[in-house]
């Protein structure tokens, strides 16, 4: 049974698959959806309770991949878009989960501020808590747990900032917050920054680690035409690279990653075969996802 490549429930937008393999399951979340308990009713915009759903009415998508868990391993704030991990099993999810407690998993943002920054890269080191008496905000304080992002100014235009943000700790709301305090707040974000009819300009756009089964580097990016365009600046000011491993571009679709490296061309006068090459990462391809046959019944 074909496998579609996007995620998609009765009457929502088609969410794209961006990397599959035996244990987990990769999207490209749309700003809006939010990761809370299934128990929080409050909500019709609950990802996780709309994944469940969809899993158990058998819709098309989760079916054909023959899904009976899928649960997220880490978060991404409600106004973020971006790479989103899913775990396809509850060992998979508990020895991944750690691998980002424990700091194994590179992971590569883009945010845009209306305020240029002092410097052209920088670390925050600035330790975070939740405010005491504003829930759901979070300050600097210097008892609060340790956050480390790396920051680099990576194009400027029209008063716009394109900024790359690589976290090595995940607290809430960290890239938000050090921004803030740098004097650089995120266009949009209404919380850290000033009131805006514009949505947060924040991305995830990659995430790389070594695969805790196979031994194999993963590499998953999340396209950012779009985001740079609306946000005004070109679509080849930025591509998203990762520091741990070696990118080889691949297909998205399908439960495991095949080496689609087209074999060399043996060199000329010869007539010896010359092997394939192999491809040392497992990508992911971001281009658009193909329809589906409609869900059998609603998910969220």
């Amino acid at each position: 049974m074909a496998k579609p490549n996007c995620i998609e429930f009765f009457r929502e937008e088609p969410i794209p698959i961006l990397y599959e393999d035996r244990s987990v399951l990769a999207i490209d979340k749309p700003a809006g959806w939010m990761l809370v308990p299934l128990s929080w009713r409050d909500t019709t915009r609950n990802l996780q309770a709309a994944i469940v759903s969809s899993i158990s009415a058998g819709d098309y998508w989760a079916r054909s991949r023959n899904l009976k868990f899928l649960k997220y391993i880490h978060r991404l704030d409600a106004d973020t878009s971006g790479v989103l991990l899913f775990a396809k099993s509850e060992g998979a999810l508990k020895t991944i989960a750690d691998m980002f407690e424990s700091r194994k998993m590179e992971k590569v943002y883009l945010a845009v501020t209306g305020v240029p920054p002092k410097e052209n890269a920088w670390q925050c080191q600035l330790h975070l808590a939740p405010a005491p008496k504003d829930y759901g905000r979070v300050i600097v304080d210097e008892k609060g747990k340790d956050a480390v992002t790396d920051f680099r100014v990576v194009a400027s235009a029209s008063g716009r900032h394109l900024i790359e943000a690589r976290p090595h700790t995940g607290r809430q709301h960290q890239i938000r917050v050090h921004l803030a305090s740098a004097g650089c707040p995120i266009l949009g974000d209404e919380l850290y920054g000033r009131a805006s009819k514009s949505p947060m300009a924040l991305r995830a756009v990659g995430l790389a680690y070594p695969d805790p089964f196979t031994h194999r580097a993963v590499a998953i990016r999340a396209p950012v035409e779009n985001f740079l365009i609306k946000n005004g600046f070109p679509v080849a000011s930025y591509k998203v690279e990762f520091q741990s491993v070696v990118a080889t571009p691949r297909p998205a679709t399908g439960s495991t990653a095949k080496n689609l490296t087209p074999p060399a061309r043996p060199p000329a006068g010869s007539t010896a075969p010359v092997p394939p090459r192999r491809a040392p990462t497992r990508e992911t391809n971001t281009a658009a996802p193909t329809p589906a046959p409609p869900p059998r019944t609603g998910g969220a």
